[in-house]
């Protein structure tokens, strides 16, 4: 079986690769060992968003009366939201089959290894093998959950976020290890619905990679919810010979001992890059990522990786565009497309996440910037001043933007609050065209909305803030 562009994984990355590939008029074959999207379809970003949805729903209703709404009896199903989390994975899975088919490009199912230059060999599940070969190779194998020795994913106590996203039942009580992401998202949305929630970050502050003002934020909405945040903490040992679990707790005041019924693993992900050929190709690996070059090529020509395994940062939309730069790449190098892409700026990828509130940000943090070397104007606007916030209901958090002081060019921006993921793209693109504080602050933003927020946090770092 021989093709143009042989695409290994089909994740947010590996299929937008193989489309553009196609669209560019290669003949394409996409390798997946599991479900046509991934795992970010099949049981990462698209599924975590449809259970958080329902905790929304669940926490809406409970608080009807705010509204004027009378309610009584409000329960929740927990088997019926894991159930509709799934069939929302599902079809969105069916419609990854449907762009396949669309756009001409076979599904190989199975396993994938590189076998020599220019082929793969795949071993399916009934333990049949076959050859696929292609003059060019995009690997797009993705991310698993990292494990530590001192907690042993056994699938049932000590669970990753594939078990938590399809538990038999909600525990009463969740021990979440890990602040990131995925550990606050799981932390909210088992708390929302009952579960008492105890997270445990190693290092001094939760969602340690965003501005030090959204930590403080989002620690301080967790704990009103009843959320335990233990910081500067490390589980040293784990004891599941009970009915649940028992970690051991390390921290500056000393050792504790949490118990709970399940301990939620949420310490970052590994590449998946072990057995898929790369030794016995020569495929040069770096700190647990595939060495890749500004166009998404390894030190093999022909092979290119994207995503999870390569040296980006891990989320989903940073892959979907590394996969379709690395397509035009190829155009461009058959001939097929009339320029070289342009090169990704990963320093203008926004970060979102998904618990309530919400976290949304791009660019320097305010300590990053100053490290830098900038001179900055900060501007914070808190969303209790915002006429539709106020509105909704949802006056918590802010928006906070950072400038340099010299030029006005824009060097970052950091939301919590409720929609904020809807808002960040608008600091994405006026970042990409170069946009100064001024841009901002006479393009007029409508009002009311969360929106009109960003302007509002501009006018405050240039001390001409009109609603507060």
């Amino acid at each position: 079986m021989a093709y143009d562009v042989i695409v290994l994984g089909s994740g947010p990355g590996g299929y937008p690769a193989a489309i553009r590939a196609s669209q560019l008029g290669f003949k394409v074959a996409i390798i997946e060992k599991e479900s046509l999207g991934g795992v970010c379809l099949n049981w990462g970003c698209i599924p975590t968003k449809a259970l958080l949805k329902s905790a929304q729903v669940y926490e809406y209703m409970k608080h009807s009366a705010d509204y004027g709404i009378s309610g009584s009896n409000i329960q929740h199903d927990f088997g019926a939201v894991v159930k509709r989390s799934r069939g929302v994975a599902d079809k969105m899975s069916k419609g990854v089959q449907f762009l396949m088919k669309k756009n001409k490009i076979d599904v190989v199912m199975g396993y994938g290894k590189l076998a020599g230059k220019g082929k793969v060999e795949v071993s399916a599940a009934d333990g049949s093998k076959q050859i696929v070969e292609a003059k060019y190779i995009i690997i797009a194998t993705g991310a698993r959950s990292r494990q530590l020795p001192a907690m042993p994913v056994d699938g049932k106590k000590i669970i990753g976020y594939r078990e938590a996203m399809v538990l038999p039942e909600q525990p009463k009580s969740l021990i979440v290890v890990g602040s990131g992401a995925i550990g606050v998202e799981f932390a909210d949305f088992y708390n929302t619905m009952g579960t008492k929630v105890t997270i445990v970050e190693f290092l001094p502050r939760i969602v340690p990679v965003e501005d030090e003002d959204i930590s403080k934020e989002l620690e301080k909405q967790f704990k009103r919810k009843g959320i335990t945040i233990m910081t500067g903490s490390e589980v040293t040992s784990v004891d599941t010979s009970g009915a649940g679990v028992k970690a051991k707790v390390k921290s500056a005041t000393g050792e504790i001992v949490l118990e709970a019924d399940i301990l939620l693993s949420a310490v970052g992900i590994a590449a998946n890059i072990e057995n898929i050929g790369l030794e016995e190709t020569g495929v040069k690996t770096d700190k647990g990522k595939i060495i890749t070059d500004k166009t998404g090529q390894t030190n093999v020509p022909g092979i290119y990786a994207i995503g999870d395994c390569s040296p980006g940062q891990a989320l989903a939309h940073v892959a979907s565009k590394e996969g379709i730069t690395v397509a035009e790449s190829i155009g461009y190098l058959e001939k097929k497309y009339a320029h070289q892409p342009e090169s990704i700026d990963y320093n203008n990828v926004p970060g979102c996440t998904y618990c309530t509130p919400e976290i949304a940000s791009v660019g320097y943090t305010e300590k990053a910037a100053k490290d830098a070397g900038y001179e900055i104007k900060v501007g914070k606007f808190p969303f209790m001043a915002s006429g539709k916030a106020s509105a909704s209901g949802n006056t918590d958090g802010f928006v906070k933007v950072i400038f340099d002081a010299k030029y006005g060019e824009f060097l970052g921006a950091h939301m919590i609050g409720a929609g904020v993921t809807e808002m960040i793209a608008e600091v994405v693109t006026a970042r990409k065209l170069e946009t100064t504080n001024h841009e901002i602050l006479n393009a007029i933003h409508p009002h009311p909305t969360m929106s009109e927020a960003l302007k509002e946090a501009v006018a405050v770092a240039y001390g001409e803030a009109i609603d507060i």
